[in-house]
Formats: C-alpha cells, structure tokens, sequence
C-alpha cells in the first residue's frame, strides 16, 4: 500500500504565523482571543473571536491576486508558502502534474462579498466589482492556489464545515494513492465579517459571554458556546518514497480515516449523533490499523456548547470505553476556526509527536456533567505517537483522522 506522509506544515492562526510561534502559544497555553477588529462588532452580542496577528498579506501575494481575492485566500496563499518552505518545495512545480490542492472550504469569501454587496446596494454607483464573480467562492482557494503554483494534478475542495479539514487530508492521501507525489492539504477560513457573525449567531452555538477568557470553554460547567476565529493550516503531503527520494523531513503518516453523517434533520436543540460520531472513529482507527489502546491522544471537536460537548463525551466512551486516552484540545486558545481550526488540531499533533511533546489541555477547569473524560492536565510525553482528531461539521457531518508520527528529532528547537 502507497504510503502517505506530512512533510511540510504551514500555519497562519490567531496563535501566530509558523509552526514556531504556534507551537509556543501552544506550549504556553496564552489565551489569543480577543476584541473583533476586521469590522465593528459593537451592537452583535458576540463581539470576541481569534484574529491572525499582525499579518501582511502583501508578504505571501502580489497586488494583482490581492485584489482578485478574499482574506480566507489571502491566508492560503500565506499557509502553502510557508507549508512548501518547511517541506523544502520550490514555489513552481518543476513537474506542474505531480502535484496537487485539496483544501476544505465552508463560508467562502466573506469580507469580500460584504464590501461588494454594501457597494452594491448602499454606493451611488449600485455595482459589484467583477472580482466579486470569483472572489466568495469556495473553491477560489483551490483554484488561485493551483493557477499561481502552477500545481495542475488532480485538485479539488472538500465542503463539509468543520470536519472538511479533516475531510481534506484523506482525500490527499487518495490522490497520493492514485499517483500524484504531492498534494497540498489542509483548510484556511476568516469567518469575521457582519453577515457571516450573523449567520453564525443564528445558529444560536456562540458564546456571548463578555470576557474573552471565560467565553470559549469546551466540556466545562461553564461553557457558553464558541467564539468564531480566521486562519488555519495548510500540509505538504507526499507519497514516502518521494519525500525519502530528496531527503525530506517527515512529520507523521496519515494512516487511516473515517467520516459519517447523521442523516437526519437537525433542529434547534440537535446535539449530534454520538452513534454516527463513533462510527467515524472506528472507521478511522481500523483502516490504521490500530486499537482503541493503542491511541496516545485525541483531539476533540470541543465545540463548547453544552449539549455538543456531552454527545462527544458520549461517543468517545462508545469507542474507548470508560478510561479514554488523554484529551487535550487548544481551541479555547485560538477560536474555532470551522474547517481551518481541524486542521490546526492536525498541526498540533503532528508538532506534539515532532517536539516528543503532548501539550497540556486549554480546558475544562471544572469538568461538566456528561463530560467525564482524561484531560491532559500536564505537558507530558507521548507513548506510541498516535493520535486521533476528530471535527464535527453542522447538519450532521462527523470525521475522524488517525496521525502516526515519526520518531522525534532531538535536540529540536522548532
């Protein structure tokens, strides 16, 4: 069987730029939600999310593409740059159909639709720009990714909300699979914007809670709901003896995979299917190959609404049992970022196994009833570098994703 490994990671989150500021936030557990800045949120009940700090995005794309495109991209373009860097990839394909973008995508561009729909219907004008056409599309990412690149290999985008950037990474290894080397995986989203906080209050899962510490707090008494959060991460995966072939440095295997759905109507008061969630990682975990025991690790969704946390609960002890693996997640850090926050969790793991190092919960403090489960209350090393993450997208969609990492690099400093 092809075999498919993480050879390069680009990160561009609320918890920094680079696999090296993200995994200090992580380390330190530094809370980097705060105030929404990209627009006025004063008057929306939730005015708190996870920006990316300081970010330049005339750094990673020239004016043309700018222009052409959304934040959500920008933060694309930024994550594969940094992710081709880290994998030692040139920026062109030397070999343009050996290479491949499969990246998730939910809400599109939504900053860019916002500003052209207010021209639209507020400026004297009453016209869009033509960027508009292409711009909120949920599959720009892919394509602009593809075009400047030059990656023309079989590419696509996964829509399934959260767990499409879960969704994104097993499809590369499929594409890897079926021949093409390298693939660029992964998810970005920037979720801040008027309509879309809008739309995301309508579903009635964000934390109002006004102090940004307290707002975001998975599985515990307390919790609220989530606070909305941009950015996410991007991977260069590769077929093993290619990455072998030129030298590279392998973070982890993607070795097996699960995804489920309800199939069910969802309304106000839904919680997710728990049966349909453990099925995905049971799926998951016997295409690796690998038993419930064996597992180092999870990464829940940790969505941070009460019901949604417990229905987790509920399905994690379905496949593990009363005495789970150690759970830790450092969404509460950064927001959740829908399908850019999955694939962080994936960053995460990956540097957890590269630094020999399991990172420390960012929560609960006070475990909720329902949600009785062993939260990694210390930094701690890992024991057979396994680890599951799981992402639930809303209506209904429930992934799973088992990591093997490579033995660790010592003396690391990043």
């Amino acid at each position: 069987m092809t075999r498919a490994v993480v050879t390069g990671i680009g990160v561009v989150a609320p918890s920094g730029v680079g696999v090296d500021a993200h995994w200090r936030t992580v380390l330190a557990g530094a809370r980097r939600t705060g105030p929404i800045t990209l627009f006025d949120p004063t008057g929306y009940p939730t005015r708190h999310g996870g920006e990316v700090p300081d970010f330049d995005a005339a750094a990673y794309a020239d004016n043309r593409q700018l222009v052409q495109t959304d934040r959500w991209t920008h933060l694309g373009f930024a994550a594969t740059r940094l992710a081709l860097a880290d994998a030692g990839l040139p920026e062109r394909a030397t070999d343009p159909y050996g290479y491949a973008v499969t990246l998730a995508s939910s809400s599109g561009g939504n900053l860019f639709g916002q500003r052209e729909l207010q021209r639209l219907w507020g400026g004297p004008t009453r016209t869009v720009g033509a960027y508009q056409s292409i711009a909120w599309f949920y599959a720009a990412s892919v394509g602009q990714l593809s075009i400047h690149h030059q990656f023309k290999g079989p590419c696509g985008v996964l829509v399934a909300e959260a767990a499409g950037g879960l969704d994104s990474l097993a499809h590369a290894v499929r594409v890897v699979r079926r021949g093409t080397p390298v693939v660029v995986a992964g998810a970005t989203e920037c979720p801040l914007s008027p309509y879309a906080l809008a739309c995301q209050l309508r579903s009635g899962l964000l934390s109002d809670v006004a102090d940004p510490a307290r707002a975001y707090r998975p599985f515990d008494a307390a919790a609220s709901g989530y606070l909305p959060a941009e950015g996410g991460a991007v991977f260069v995966v590769e077929e093993l003896g290619h990455a072998l072939s030129r030298g590279a440095r392998v973070y982890g295997e993607v070795t097996g995979w699960g995804a489920t759905h309800d199939a069910v109507h969802t309304g106000p008061d839904a919680a997710g299917d728990p049966g349909q969630y453990a099925r995905a990682m049971r799926l998951a975990l016997d295409r690796a190959g690998v038993g419930p025991d064996a597992v180092d690790v999870v990464l829940p969704d940790a969505l941070g609404v009460p019901r949604y946390d417990r229905s987790e609960a509920v399905a994690l002890r379905a496949v593990f049992g009363e005495r789970p693996p150690p759970v830790t997640t450092q969404k509460p850090l950064t927001g959740r970022a829908h399908q850019g926050g999955a694939a962080l969790d994936v960053a995460t793991a990956l540097l957890a196994f590269h630094h020999d190092t399991l990172p420390a919960t960012a929560a609960p403090d006070d475990v909720a009833d329902g949600c009785d489960l062993d939260f990694l209350r210390g930094h701690r090393r890992p024991r057979s570098r396994v680890a599951l993450v799981c992402a639930r997208g809303f209506d209904g969609f429930n992934s799973a994703l088992v990591l093997r990492g490579a033995a660790p690099t010592r003396g690391v400093t990043r």
